[in-house]
């Protein structure tokens, strides 16, 4: 279990994120044509996870627009928004901000990437959505950088998550 806060009040999440240099997880996730989409639709690729709450909130619906305009430039990289959205919020959302650079998926169908992960929250106002955390991946799926933000309402330090996708 992890301890992080909202507006300064602690809430928990399940568990805790994978530990760099293991391999990620896989999982199952729905893409906004609600397809699904796993870990293994992105083999070969460095991965970052963005990984918030809601894209109807501000500092979630920032930390889309930040990795489109600069992680999305990088060669062989994608960049996966995931949240406890319906794939249609996050369509709605996309088409608004123009954002074309990152891919939306929605753990809405049984939250099993929260609890794989270990950052969906297990109390508080929020739960059980998930904790604000970004995971990049290299090429081989090996987890090489995590970040679960320390206050829900903080951006995520992007320099260091693209740091570590520059040096993979």
């Amino acid at each position: 279990m992890a301890t992080v806060t909202l507006k300064g009040n602690q809430i928990h999440t399940l568990g805790t994120l994978p530990e760099i240099g293991t391999k990620a997880p896989s999982f199952s996730l729905t893409k906004n044509d609600l397809s699904p989409a796993s870990l293994d639709s992105y083999k070969g690729k460095k991965v970052v996870l963005n990984i918030f709450p809601s894209v109807d909130t501000g500092t979630c619906a920032q930390s889309v627009r930040q990795f489109n305009t600069e992680a999305a430039e990088l060669d062989n990289t994608v960049v996966l928004c995931i949240s406890k959205d319906l794939p249609f919020a996050q369509t709605r959302f996309c088409g608004a901000e123009g954002i074309s650079n990152v891919e939306m998926l929605s753990d809405f169908k049984d939250g099993n990437f929260g609890t794989t992960y270990g950052l969906s929250f297990s109390d508080g106002p929020l739960a059980p959505l998930h904790s604000r955390s970004v995971v990049v991946l290299n090429e081989e799926g090996n987890v090489i950088y995590t970040e679960q933000v320390a206050e829900t309402t903080e951006e995520p330090n992007y320099k260091a998550a693209l740091e570590a996708l520059m040096d993979a």
